[in-house]
C-alpha cells in the first residue's frame, strides 16, 4: 500500500449515516427492479424539536444556510408540514469529506392538540427555524381546583 493510500484512509471516519443512506439507496434500487417503481419523495427530515407549554407548541427546526424564501411552512387543522431545500454552494476546491446534507427537505407533524392558524408566529435566525404555534382556547390545559374538606 503506498504512503498516499495510507495517509487516505486515515483522515476518513466511520459515518453510520452515509451506510444507512447507502441501505436505503439499495432498498429503493430493489423494490423498483421488483414492483416497478416505489414511492419515494427524495426528501430528508430536519432536527427538529417541539416544546408544549400551558398555552402554545414551541416548533424548532435546524435549517442551516437556507433562506426564508426557500420555506414553505402549511399548517392545516392540526398537522403542521415545513418543506423547503438546502441548495449545495459552490466550491472552489475539492470537497473530502460532507456529512451535512442538502436538497429536498420535509417534516410533518400532527399536533396533539388545535391551534390558531392566524396566531401563528415564524422567525429564522442564526439557521433555525422558530415557530410558535397557539392553542385554540378549547384545547388549552386548565387547572382544576378541588374543592371539599
Amino acid at each position: 500500500m503506498a504512503e498516499s493510500d495510507r495517509h487516505d484512509k486515515e483522515l476518513t471516519s466511520w459515518n453510520p449515516f452515509r451506510e444507512l443512506d447507502d441501505i436505503q439507496n439499495r432498498m429503493s434500487r430493489l423494490l423498483e427492479s421488483t414492483f416497478g417503481g416505489a414511492p419515494t419523495t427524495g426528501a430528508w427530515s430536519p432536527p427538529v424539536d417541539i416544546e408544549e407549554t400551558d398555552d402554545t407548541f414551541v416548533v424548532e427546526a435546524e435549517l442551516p444556510d437556507v433562506k426564508r424564501e426557500d420555506i414553505d411552512v402549511e399548517l392545516k387543522d392540526n398537522e403542521l408540514s415545513i418543506r423547503g431545500d438546502i441548495k449545495e454552494r459552490e466550491r472552489t476546491g475539492v470537497l473530502r469529506r460532507q456529512t451535512r446534507r442538502t436538497g429536498r427537505f420535509d417534516y410533518r407533524v400532527t399536533l396533539p392538540g388545535h391551534v390558531e392558524a392566524d396566531r401563528t408566529e415564524a422567525s429564522l435566525k442564526d439557521g433555525v427555524l422558530r415557530l410558535t404555534l397557539h392553542k385554540s382556547e378549547g384545547h388549552k390545559r386548565r387547572r382544576i381546583e378541588i374543592s371539599g374538606p
